[in-house]
């Protein structure tokens, strides 16, 4: 009780915006099962409308795939946030994909993370939906408090809450 008490993250909120402009989907509706059962986590996933994609949220930047299909951020709050550019990836090995920012490096939100070739995602991988997912959901130390929302855009759409629990 007194950990939760004098915790410097209680009673904090974090808003969490679009990270790609386009169609915002539940993240069951991925068709990718790893994604869509949630084994790696709550989430959401933009089917996006151009090949920006920003930082959600401020945080720090904790990993960077070698193929840069992936990337992962800590919050401020504690959350740790995996953003998966496209399904099936992996065996672009980067092609495609343009990261503007390096491991450590500090994001703020709206900040321009990354582009990508859209036409050529679209011709090269299974889909070009980026699921977004909270790593760190499992371990129960947030509340989600979802918006109600069809189409984004990047870095002005809230799309959750999140807070300590």
């Amino acid at each position: 009780m007194f950990k939760k008490l004098f915790s410097k993250n209680s009673n904090r909120v974090e808003s969490v915006f679009a990270y790609a402009s386009g169609k915002l989907l539940n993240i069951e509706d991925v068709p990718d099962p790893i994604f869509s059962e949630k084994s790696m986590g709550e989430g959401v996933a933009i089917l996006p409308s151009d090949g920006r994609i920003v930082a959600p949220v401020d945080g720090e930047i904790i990993l960077i795939a070698p193929t840069k299909h992936a990337l992962a951020l800590k919050t401020t709050l504690g959350q740790e946030i995996l953003i998966h550019i496209g399904l099936e990836t992996v065996m672009l090995n980067g092609q495609g994909i343009e990261l503007l920012i390096g491991l450590g490096d500090k994001v703020v939100a709206g900040q321009n993370i990354a582009n990508i070739d859209l036409d050529f995602i679209k011709k090269n991988a299974s889909s070009t939906v980026i699921p977004m997912v909270i790593t760190n959901s499992e371990e129960d130390l947030f509340d989600f408090e979802w918006e109600d929302v069809n189409e984004v855009s990047a870095g002005e759409t809230k799309i959750f809450k999140a807070s300590c629990k």
